[in-house]
């Protein structure tokens, strides 16, 4: 899922700085640790796919799901290979695989689509539903998509999610920061208005509120390569409920860790 640009473009944006680049390092290092070996994971806003050929060149089946044309068309160029091989999987918004009627805009089409058919009984349930830079800062509705995320994972499964975090500090320096303080205090949501719609970046209790029945919140995590065991382990959300968020102000980015519930 994305903003203004797509494919061949976002790669290059999104590899050009450093901190961009430990952050996917980060995220994918953290998600192999939980997704069992030759397991499946669930790509929710694959983009131009970097995460899913990285993830099925470790022998994993990736199933990948975009609501952008443009990105959607780029991974299935540069991994084509991996989708041959029966490695990556691609998902799309209708039940026929068409691209066509996919809404006003013919480049994206609701992200609820490919989420609100019955999941096809030959699919493979996910292991791990992954949605690194952000995807779920875009999606306006949560509880509907850990829903259908909930329908299309194994029991015990995971969800790692890569969102924007609304206590970085580094974001005091813009007047947008100031001007949705208020706002978040209120809600728990920081909104500012981006290229194609909202972009939201949830508190914590909201995220956690959001995915129940479903899902439970377990732990956060910095942005980062960790430095140490401590900020390896993540954060305990069941020890800490009130305090996460103080160990969370350092990094653009904050990973969470979420844990399927039985039906």
């Amino acid at each position: 899922m994305s903003g203004g640009v797509a494919g061949a473009d976002y790669v290059r944006a999104i590899e050009q700085h450093e901190s961009d680049r430990r952050a996917r390092e980060a995220f994918q290092s953290l998600a192999l640790a939980h997704v069992p070996p030759g397991g499946t994971i669930f790509d929710f806003g694959a983009g131009p796919g970097i995460d899913a050929r990285f993830f099925a060149g470790r022998g994993l089946c990736v199933r990948v799901y975009d609501n952008d044309a443009r990105m959607r068309h780029h991974l299935a160029e540069t991994c084509r290979d991996a989708i041959d091989a029966g490695r990556i999987v691609p998902e799309t918004s209708t039940e026929s695989g068409s691209e066509a009627d996919s809404g006003t805009d013919p480049e994206v089409d609701d992200y609820g689509g490919v989420l609100a058919r019955k999941p096809e009984a030959a699919a493979p349930r996910a292991h791990l539903v992954i949605a690194d830079f952000a995807p779920l800062n875009l999606v306006a509705d949560l509880p509907p998509l850990f829903a259908r995320l909930h329908a299309l994972t194994v029991p015990g499964a995971g969800l790692l999610a890569s969102v924007l975090s609304p206590y970085f500090l580094g974001d005091l320096k813009y007047g947008w920061r100031w001007g949705g303080m208020l706002g978040q205090w209120r809600t728990g949501k920081l909104i500012v208005r981006g290229a194609r719609g909202d972009i939201i970046r949830r508190c914590l209790p909201l995220f956690a509120a959001d995915c129940a029945p479903w899902f439970r919140l377990e732990r956060a995590f910095r942005g980062l390569p960790p430095r140490n065991a401590a900020q390896a382990a993540g954060i305990d959300l069941a020890l800490h409920p009130r305090t996460a968020w103080l160990r969370l102000t350092r990094c653009r980015y904050m990973f969470l860790l979420f844990r399927r519930l039985p039906s």
